[in-house]
């Protein structure tokens, strides 16, 4: 008995341990990525060059400042943490707007998109109806925010569930199709490199799936064969940086952050090719930094990264947050 009670014991102190380690390596990861791009965001490609977590630039911020990519994932992950509901998950983007769960207080950065969808909760539209839906409502702002739904979800192996939960958060900021296939590509690859599935193995394995329920919805089917699928190609892995757009439109925002994990080998390679793209720097830096962070684990993740992030205390607080409500 006592040797089963101290194996239960252990298990449980294996799997805190390891959901400790899974929800920072992606929360830094992001931060990380997005602090990198902030001082260069909207630069032209090759008008820089970022080696390491400097200051100033675009927002006059210092090294280690995060913007809205961050904040909005810190809010997605008290909401998930609250089991709230969805209007209390808006009511937190509105407060990111007056400086809740930023940096220094205050807020520097909101992408057009998700203010709209904003602007139409404050009017009185409910958080399902608040995304745009037309093809200019596709920029990046749902992309960046949705990392905490890998984490959470990592555990349910129902591919059609963890895609309808996906959809239905990235709705409330962007609505169109595009966007929503985009987050589904997006937060089940995550999803698989968690499970230390790696890039090669994961396009495999994955693109069955993404088929098979991308077939059960005809406007997403269109979406996937027209703007995603060319992803699940090594050849797309081949191409040159000059094929490479790095907008912030998020097709070009996908593909830029795969593309960089397909052509590097370790986290600091992945996010210093993401921010050195050019354009949507933060995001894509982001982006690209929650994946490598899920692939290459904590323990990659440069030190002296974690240590310049500005206000680390409340990345930390979030962090375990998420934790004792995964550990339960």
């Amino acid at each position: 008995m006592r040797l089963k009670n101290k194996w239960e014991s252990d298990s449980k102190q294996y799997r805190r341990y390891h959901l400790k380690q899974m929800i920072h390596s992606v929360i830094y990861g992001l931060a990380i990525g997005d602090a990198l791009g902030v001082p260069v965001e909207f630069n032209d490609r090759d008008s820089y060059q970022i080696l390491d977590m400097v200051g100033y630039g675009t927002y006059n911020q210092p090294a280690g400042t995060w913007s809205d990519d961050t904040s909005l994932s810190l809010a997605l992950i008290e909401h998930l943490c609250e089991d709230s509901d969805l209007n209390e998950l808006m009511d937190k983007f509105v407060a990111y707007r007056q400086g809740y769960l930023t940096p220094f207080g205050y807020c520097f950065d909101i992408g057009v998109a998700t203010n709209q969808a904003i602007e139409r909760y404050l009017a009185g539209e409910s958080p399902e109806k608040c995304g745009g839906t037309s093809e200019r409502d596709n920029g990046n702002g749902a992309l960046m925010r949705i990392s905490p739904l890998a984490l959470l979800l990592h555990e349910n192996f129902d591919f059609s569930y963890r895609s309808k939960i996906i959809e239905q958060y990235t709705k409330l900021t962007h609505a169109h199709p595009r966007s929503i296939v985009a987050s589904i590509l997006y937060v089940q690859f995550l999803i698989g490199f968690l499970l230390n599935i790696r890039l090669e193995k994961l396009l495999c394995q994955s693109k069955p799936y993404f088929e098979d329920y991308f077939k059960k919805k005809p406007e997403y089917w269109k979406e996937y064969q027209e703007h995603f699928r060319e992803l699940f190609d090594q050849d797309f892995y081949q191409k040159s940086r000059e094929e490479i757009t790095s907008t912030g439109y998020v097709v070009d925002t996908l593909k830029a952050c795969l593309w960089c994990l397909g052509t590097t080998k370790n986290f600091e390679e992945a996010v210093l090719k993401a921010v050195n793209l050019g354009e949507d720097t933060d995001t894509i830096g982001a982006i690209t930094g929650s994946l490598a962070g899920a692939i290459y684990k904590l323990e990659c993740i440069p030190e002296r990264w974690i240590e310049k992030l500005a206000n680390r205390s409340l990345l930390e607080e979030k962090c375990h947050q998420l934790l004792e409500y995964m550990d339960k």
